[in-house]
């Protein structure tokens, strides 16, 4: 008889979800300047997508990760 693998999480946390949302965010941002053309606010979207990833891996520091102490897992 096998063991059934370990459910990993999926990323179903709030550091995931919140890293997600702001990095889509920055990407909108970023993907529409560059279709008007506007180099800068290009920038401010790649900016913006860095922040994203960086809030995640505080978030996940700081227990909010789906290992995390502060992270409550909900029933499916």
């Amino acid at each position: 008889m096998t063991n059934p693998i370990a459910d990993p999480g999926h990323g179903h946390s709030p550091a995931a979800w919140t890293a997600v949302v702001i990095m889509l965010l920055g990407l909108a941002v970023g993907t529409t300047a560059f279709f008007l053309d506007v180099p800068v606010v290009v920038w401010v979207g790649v900016a913006i997508t860095v922040i994203g990833a960086i809030a995640g891996v505080v978030l996940a520091k700081a227990g909010y990760g789906a290992k995390g102490p502060k992270y409550q897992p909900k029933a499916h």
